[in-house]
Parts: structure tokens; C-alpha cells; sequence
């Protein structure tokens, strides 16, 4: 459990390494369905592939829309946790397999926290959407997020 922790803290998302003070911009975009209890939900997210991409994430992002997130993609299921460092607004975090099921959910992420955030099991990508958000689609654990990365990527 304790080497757990530690590899989780290691890969500890938003560290302020190459942070700078203002949100990251020019990134790859995708379109990603989110299975829910209330339907599919739909997500136009910015796609952070790079240690350097993941490590700034949605910091100094003063709004995102309700509809609108980040996909934080691993490569590979690992243990990962995140942070709110210079993160202005709530999140979502969505902790999601290799097959693009749902592991857990944190809900409504406390702004600027630096308390990790850890992934209860290992995860290959982690789906960052405005707070409260997953509650409002009836987003749950067990449930399938569609996108490229999983290989079942929704219908154009």
C-alpha cells in the first residue's frame, strides 16, 4: 500500500513545474461520449498527452463550459493522483480504465487544494469536467466513456 501511495504521489498531476500563470492553449481536441444514468453525454475535451501537458492541466482556467473538460491520457493503466494547485475553478474528476470504464469518481474538487487526489486503482486516463457536472448527467462508476484513446470512440 505505502509503494501505492508513493507512485501515485510520483505522478502527481498539476506540480508547478513549467506552470507559468496562464492556461495552456493549442492543445488536441477530441469529441467524447460519456455513458450516464440520465443518457449519453457529450464532451468537447482538450487532450493532455505530455508530462508537461498533464502536469498543468485546467491551472488558470478561470471557466469551462458545461459540456467542455480535459482527458488527461496515460498511455497505460497506472496509478495516478491529482491536485487543485492554481486550479481556479471545481472539477470533476473521472478515473477511467484502459477500456474506458469507469474506476471513481472526486466530485467537486476543491479550487487551489493542494490534497492529492489519488486513483483508488490503476487508470490509463483521467476525464476533468466543471464541478458537479458528472452528478447533473448521472455520470457514475461502472459506467463507459467513448473516445478514441479506448478504441470506442463515438459515431460522427
Amino acid at each position: 500500500m505505502r509503494r501505492y501511495i508513493l507512485a501515485a504521489l510520483l505522478l502527481l498531476c498539476g506540480c508547478s513545474q513549467g506552470a507559468g500563470g496562464t492556461p495552456q492553449t493549442g492543445l488536441p481536441r477530441d469529441h467524447i461520449v460519456v455513458d450516464g444514468r440520465n443518457g449519453p453525454a457529450a464532451f468537447d475535451v482538450q487532450m493532455a498527452t505530455t508530462n508537461d501537458t498533464r502536469a498543468k492541466g485546467l491551472m488558470f482556467v478561470t471557466a469551462l463550459g458545461k459540456h467542455e473538460g480535459m482527458l488527461f491520457d496515460y498511455g497505460k493503466e497506472q496509478p495516478v493522483a491529482f491536485w487543485m494547485k492554481n486550479t481556479v475553478i471545481s472539477l470533476d474528476m473521472i478515473f477511467i480504465k484502459a477500456d474506458g470504464t469507469i474506476s471513481t469518481i472526486a466530485e467537486n474538487a476543491i479550487p487551489y487544494s493542494e490534497a492529492p487526489v489519488p486513483s483508488s486503482e490503476p487508470v490509463r486516463a483521467v476525464l476533468e469536467i466543471p464541478g458537479g457536472e458528472a452528478r447533473a448527467q448521472g455520470i457514475e462508476a461502472g459506467g463507459k466513456v467513448h473516445a478514441k484513446i479506448f478504441g470506442n470512440a463515438p459515431s460522427p
